[in-house]
């Protein structure tokens, strides 16, 4: 069964068409069967560069897949190229075939890395396509109970089009709601959703090995194979915070240049994110080290070797209840576009609030408390916060365990993790 992604009336609606659709984001997170959803019941021609064959076949003449499109008959109007990443050259060939003929065919393109495109300049259709970047399940895509109010970050209403409007994309659902326990331990990859969490584990412990251990080793073109394994249980493990490079170059014994390229990799294969220091001026002296995240707190688990079951200790549930407001905040951020943000804010001397969600009319102090018993206490650094931006901050949220909203302050609410 598919279920309804937040990106599904962006690509399929009004505002790309007549554009090249690039969707890019972590493995697994869905882009090929969202874009397959979309494409069903009409006639596709689809390029899977995971195929070796394929893919051998393109390397050796990129110029194959040009004249293979022009083959192809009147009524087949959508080609997808899937992982394009893998045969760069092929942009080339995409942008040749819409020059000629901007309005015959309708590309989709797919990658789950930044790096070779990068690294080796390609085309990436300027003025010519539109990009998007998918993410694990947000809490936008789950199936909610429409006569409870959204009290924090409401999704704002998708614009509907004729297209979005057919039997085929209306009837998708909303994700199905889990359990904060269960969130926590396994994340939100929408195929480990699906599973019972034992196979999910299984599922999670396979990603890590076979994809990050093996993928992004050769994205890296890492020679050694033990520093590397040895970082990617290090930067799970540090997951959430300000990273040192100097401290754990010390701990792991690999330079710190080594690990800072180990650092761009992951970002790059969109299985990490930095969280900026909030940038605003101010008459406070901050820590300005951004915050290094795993793009999902389930595979950040079985990175760095977590327990995935049973009951969470409090040491490790605080922690992980604000990485998925980050994965949250990061995602939904990322959907709604220019002006929308993440950042933290920490002073040198301790007054530290855990993100700022920035949009273009407003920046929102957000806290985030693993107690299920919030007090006034705990909206003091969101009180700070605001006397300091008086023009840009007016409210702010503590994310906890409640089960109903409460007014902290006069400026301050906690609300249920669940309402963010």
């Amino acid at each position: 069964m598919f279920h309804a992604r937040w990106l599904r009336a962006a690509l399929h609606g009004p505002t790309s068409r007549g554009k090249v659709r690039i969707l890019l984001g972590a493995r697994q997170t869905g882009k090929t069967a969202l874009l397959e959803h979309l494409l069903a019941g009409s006639d596709t021609h689809i390029v899977n560069l995971q195929d070796a064959a394929a893919r051998r076949r393109f390397e050796a003449d990129p110029a194959a897949f040009g004249r293979e499109v022009r083959a192809l008959p009147r009524g087949v109007r959508a080609v997808l190229v899937d992982e394009i990443q893998k045969v760069p050259a092929l942009f080339d060939e995409v942008q040749a075939l819409y020059d000629a003929s901007p309005s015959r065919w309708q590309f989709y393109l797919t990658g789950s890395s930044a790096r070779r495109l990068r690294t080796r300049s390609a085309n990436l259709l300027p003025g010519r396509s539109h990009l998007y970047r998918l993410f694990p399940v947000c809490g936008w895509e789950l199936a909610r109970d429409e006569a409870q109010p959204r009290l924090a970050l409401p999704a704002p209403r998708a614009k509907a089009s004729r297209a979005s409007a057919s039997s085929s994309v209306a009837s998708a659902r909303s994700f199905p709601t889990r359990s904060l326990l269960r969130t926590l331990q396994l994340g939100s990859l929408p195929g480990v959703r699906a599973e019972r969490p034992e196979t999910a584990q299984a599922t999670l412990a396979a990603y890590v090995e076979h994809y990050l251990e093996e993928e992004i080793r050769r994205e890296a073109a890492v020679r050694e194979v033990g520093p590397f394994i040895v970082f990617l249980r290090l930067a799970a493990s540090e997951s959430g915070g300000q990273i040192n490079l100097a401290r754990l170059s010390q701990e792991s014994g690999i330079p710190a240049s080594t690990l800072k390229n180990y650092y761009q990799v992951l970002v790059d294969t969109f299985v990490g994110y930095w969280i900026p220091a909030y940038s605003r001026r101010t008459r406070k002296r901050l820590l300005t080290t951004p915050r290094f995240c795993f793009f999902d707190v389930g595979v950040r688990n079985a990175a760095a070797e977590l327990p995935q079951s049973g009951p969470l200790a409090d040491e490790l549930a605080g922690p992980l209840l604000e990485q998925w407001v980050a994965q949250e905040l990061v995602a939904r951020a990322a959907y709604l576009g220019r002006g929308h943000r993440v950042s933290f804010w920490r002073t040198t001397y301790g007054v530290e609030v855990d993100f700022v969600w920035e949009t273009p009319r407003e920046d929102l102090p957000i806290e985030v408390k693993w107690t299920a018993r919030p007090r006034p206490a705990d909206a003091r650094h969101l009180e700070t916060f605001i006397d300091e931006f008086p023009t840009r901050a007016r409210r702010g949220l503590v994310v906890c365990r409640c089960e109903h909203a409460q007014q902290l302050s006069d400026r301050v609410r906690a609300i249920p993790w669940q309402d963010l």
